[in-house]
């Protein structure tokens, strides 16, 4: 091994190990902490945030990562975790460390806030926090941002290099003008699906029993991970043996819980891929938030909503539910759980108006970054948004501006990852399909092929290839939107009959 890279090994584990501990405390935020030790804990992890600046932002660092920017014994993972390493130092020295430091801890604090502030239907309490989070967000933007770069596109690279507002407003023009029209003619036959089946009274331990018995079945190892509950379904990755995911439980809702295990169980299936010799450094987790997100939207739309899935599941599940499902048919069931309308909940949303629920977040960040929109106007602003792109006006702040606890965390930036998700996840598929049997792999309920696919295509490189070259390298192509509008078109004209 090159001695430089080796000095600069130390430096890199010490981070990930800073990062993993804060990450810990994350999780327990989310899931068991009692809700005053989190003020107390915020300081902590301020500390924490402090010595993981330093173990990358010191001249030792940046004179190793000088030495190793030309070097030619680097192995592929090695050069990947020197450019991400230079990466990250670029956009920590920008920060005073004070800076970093207390933000970090604002944003341990802020969540708790939120998730008060959404219980209680209560927007004006996490307003002050939100102006907060936000000041430092536009802070750090400017800081990061390129000579003539826009504040907004900093913050957008940070989750999807690539897909700054240029792209991203074709990329949702694309979608307006494809998808919404077939939204149009598919709302026109609403009333031919029945969905009430989903809505009636189920058990939440049974509801727990079988998202359990899900996770296991898609390829989620319960040797190496863990599920509990909290507010906002989310994933967590330490390395490939340790990845934690969360789920939430509604007694008059059965496909929250399920779409949220497959999804989240998707995110996981990905970390517990990625190589041994990748999985504890810098480039440890996914390509990018969209990659990621292309995996959680596999997993749960294009596979879980598929009746080839549920074809060996559904008697299961019948027998779970013989009260509420014993006389509802398989076809009826994929129907349902495939029923596109418009709603408030971007979590629980159908496939066809998801991105609708992401444009109203895109238009809003834009408003807020580079405009400086108002904290205080924001429900307005939202409810706006969702009656001219969805049709709905959100009745209260917890079902409108408080649904999501991105803002809270700071991930500004973030929510445009989704759509491109399902984007990538479709133009993934399309390829799967050409190489797999996948209808009757899933008939079978065959998942070690598909991750195994997976694995060998995507998973097992983390952070070490890109989004783009991933995708190319598997599809022989780049990016491509088409896939996932002819996806969409094809999918919603069968079951409408349109």
């Amino acid at each position: 091994m090159n001695q430089s890279y080796e000095k600069l090994q130390k430096y890199m584990e010490k981070g990930v190990a800073l990062v993993h501990a804060m990450g810990l405390f994350g999780w327990d935020a989310e899931t068991l902490a009692p809700e005053k030790s989190l003020e107390k804990t915020a300081k902590t992890v301020g500390i924490l945030s402090s010595e993981y600046f330093a173990s990358l932002v010191n001249p030792e660092v940046k004179e190793l990562l000088k030495e190793l920017k030309e070097a030619e014994d680097l192995n592929e993972v090695e050069k990947a975790v020197v450019k991400k390493m230079a990466e990250d130092v670029r956009d920590l020295e920008m920060i005073p460390p004070e800076e970093f430091q207390a933000y970090n801890e604002l944003t341990t604090r802020s969540t708790a806030v939120w998730a008060k502030a959404r219980e209680n239907n209560d927007f004006a309490s996490f307003c002050p926090v939100l102006k907060e989070i936000i000041a430092y967000q536009k802070k750090f933007a400017g800081y990061a941002a390129k000579e003539g770069q826009k504040k907004y596109d900093a913050l957008l690279e940070n989750y999807e290099k690539g897909f700054g507002m240029e792209q991203l407003d074709q990329f949702f023009g694309k979608l307006k003008e494809e998808i919404v029209p077939l939204l149009k003619e598919v709302s026109k036959k609403n009333d031919t699906i029945d969905k009430s089946m989903i809505f009636k009274e189920y058990p939440v331990e049974k509801q727990k029993e079988f998202c359990a018995f899900l996770a296991e079945y898609i390829g989620f190892e319960k040797e190496k991970g863990t599920i509990a509950e909290s507010a906002h379904p989310f994933t967590i990755g330490f390395h490939n043996d340790d990845v934690r995911i969360t789920n939430h439980f509604l007694l008059q809702n059965l496909e929250s819980a399920i779409f949220s295990v497959i999804h989240e169980g998707g995110h996981g299936i990905y970390e517990m891929g990625v190589r041994d010799d990748i999985t504890q450094t810098c480039v440890g987790g996914g390509a990018s938030c969209g990659m990621h997100e292309s995996q959680s939207r596999l997993f749960e739309n294009i596979i879980g909503r598929s009746k080839a899935f549920w074809s060996p599941l559904y008697g299961k599940l019948q027998q779970m539910y013989l009260q509420q499902l014993g006389d509802v048919s398989l076809d009826a069931f994929y129907h349902a759980i495939n029923k596109a309308q418009a709603s408030l909940i971007r979590t629980e949303a159908d496939e066809l108006t998801y991105c609708l629920h992401i444009m109203v977040r895109y238009e809003a960040e834009k408003k807020i970054i580079e405009e400086d929109y108002p904290v205080e106007e924001l429900p307005k602003l939202w409810n706006q948004l969702y009656e001219e792109y969805l049709g709905v006006v959100p009745p209260t702040d917890t079902e409108g501006i408080l649904q999501d606890i991105h803002w809270a965390q700071g991930s500004f930036g973030y929510f445009p990852s989704y759509a491109l998700g399902n984007a990538f996840a479709s133009q993934i598929y399309h390829q799967m399909e050409k190489d797999l049997d996948m209808e009757t792999l899933l008939h079978e309920g065959n998942f070690a092929v598909i991750d195994e696919y997976l694995r060998e295509h995507i998973h097992q490189y983390g952070a070490s290839r890109s989004t783009n070259r991933l995708l190319h390298d598997l599809t022989g192509e780049d990016f491509n939107p088409d896939y996932y509008v002819n996806y969409l078109k094809n999918k919603y004209k069968e079951i409408y009959q349109l």
